[in-house]
């Protein structure tokens, strides 16, 4: 059985590295959501949307980059992503109201979205098949790792720049702190995008002169409509109420516990930070045991598992007495609502031809964005409408929960069956 050399693994290293750095970028709205509104008068919907919008262009803006890293070079794509990205993280810092930060939000989701599909066609040629799932996983700790980085990172900035004198710039004029935060959060990624520039291009295992249009694509998705649609739908389940979950993390100590915002971030963010990776790593070993051990579908119910998991933990914290009790919770959490998504990503490469590796991510990037998209408004509403007591946040995070869990678990377990049936058949074809 062949395996990736070092170089393989140093180069996913950087791209982790970029991952890292666009999850700092996006999460840090998180953390400044209540100056925020109260600097722009704005209401938990509307903050809501500032993720909406990301994810809307995050996910429309992914096919056609990934239609391009199929064909160009993929370094270059990420390296342009990067610093338009970081760029457009600068211009939420110098906004001055909602629609200028919703807008700059919407530049940040276009230039991220350069990142997943050129990784995933970057890891198809660098790594043998039996190691995709397993080295996307990795990668997807990147993710959890920025995340839990973004609201250390954050508290500590806003933290500091709330004792700090103004900072006034020329012609933008005085910064308050939740717009100092975006500023200085942003910046390392326009020198990330210059060295990553220096990154060595993997030669594909298709060559470019054999590569397809999207026609290929659609027949793919038409051959496995079954499995693919309960994988999306499983996952898009889980990221919905992942997404919710996380992005009112910060609110919740907050409003629930009185713990301020700083603290509450910084706090969640080092336990996001540390256990977070674990959920993806574990969910890709057990899955490489059970497939091991003749289990065609070990990628699927490794995932459905761990996932459903952490419903319990999601609605135990809710109701624990104290900021103390909770922040216990949030460890095995983090690890359960983490762990699926590295081998949603990492088990579509071994049942899809190599030529369309980056459009069958974009796609399932497209469908999972949803959870992006509407995980953080719906809560928003449940928060306003439904429960509108000021600790009405936690009913929420069960309703949702509750609803999106059990959803995200039925789908991947009809999803289980065609699954293996794809795998067979991607393992002859390959043979």
């Amino acid at each position: 059985m062949s395996r990736a050399g070092l170089g393989a693994w140093l180069v996913l290293a950087v791209l982790m590295l970029a991952s890292i750095i666009s999850f700092v970028d996006r999460q840090v709205v998180a953390i400044v959501v209540e100056p925020m509104k109260a600097d722009l008068g704005i209401s938990d919907s509307e903050i809501g949307w500032l993720y909406g919008v990301f994810a809307i262009f995050y996910a429309t803006a992914a096919l056609p980059i990934a239609m391009a890293a199929d064909r160009y070079s993929r370094k270059h794509i990420i390296a342009a992503g990067i610093f338009f990205w970081s760029v457009m993280t600068v211009a939420c810092g110098l906004s001055r109201q909602f629609w200028h930060v919703l807008w700059a939000r919407i530049g940040v989701g276009v230039g991220e979205a350069s990142l997943g599909p050129a990784t995933v066609s970057m890891v198809g040629d660098l790594f043998p098949r039996t190691q995709i799932p397993l080295a996307l996983s990795v990668f997807q700790t990147a993710a959890v790792m920025g995340s839990g980085i973004a609201f250390i990172i954050g508290g500590f900035v806003l933290e500091i720049v709330e004792q700090a004198n103004p900072l006034v710039l020329p012609v933008v004029g005085e910064l308050r702190p939740w717009q100092q935060t975006f500023v200085y959060v942003g910046l390392p990624g326009v020198v990330l995008a210059l060295l990553f520039l220096l990154l060595r291009e993997p030669q594909r295992k298709t060559p470019p002169q054999a590569r397809v249009s999207v026609g290929e694509l659609v027949g793919f998705y038409r051959e496995n409509f079954r499995v693919l649609m309960f994988h999306h739908l499983g996952f898009l389940s889980f990221a919905l109420a992942g997404y919710a979950f996380v992005f009112w993390s910060v609110s919740y100590f907050v409003r629930v516990h009185g713990i301020d915002a700083a603290t509450a971030a910084q706090t969640f963010g080092w336990i996001f930070f540390v256990t977070g990776p674990i959920g993806p790593v574990l969910a890709a070993l057990v899955a490489k045991r059970l497939t091991e051990r003749g289990r065609a579908d070990g990628n699927i119910l490794a995932g459905m598992v761990l996932g459903c998991l952490g419903v319990p933990v999601v609605i135990a914290i809710q109701f624990v007495p104290s900021a103390l009790w909770a922040f216990v919770l949030y460890v095995p959490a983090m690890i359960f609502v983490n762990s699926p998504f590295g081998l949603a990503n990492g088990s579509l490469p071994v049942i899809a031809p190599a030529a369309i590796h980056a459009q069958v991510a974009a796609v399932y990037l497209f469908v999972v964005s949803l959870g992006n998209l509407l995980g953080p408004p719906i809560a928003g509403f449940f928060n306003e409408t439904v429960f509108p007591s000021d600790d009405g946040v936690r009913f929420s995070m069960i309703s949702v929960t509750l609803i999106f869990g059990f959803l995200g678990g039925l789908f991947l377990q009809l999803a289980r069956k065609p699954y293996a049936v794809a795998w067979r058949r991607a393992n002859e074809a390959a043979a």
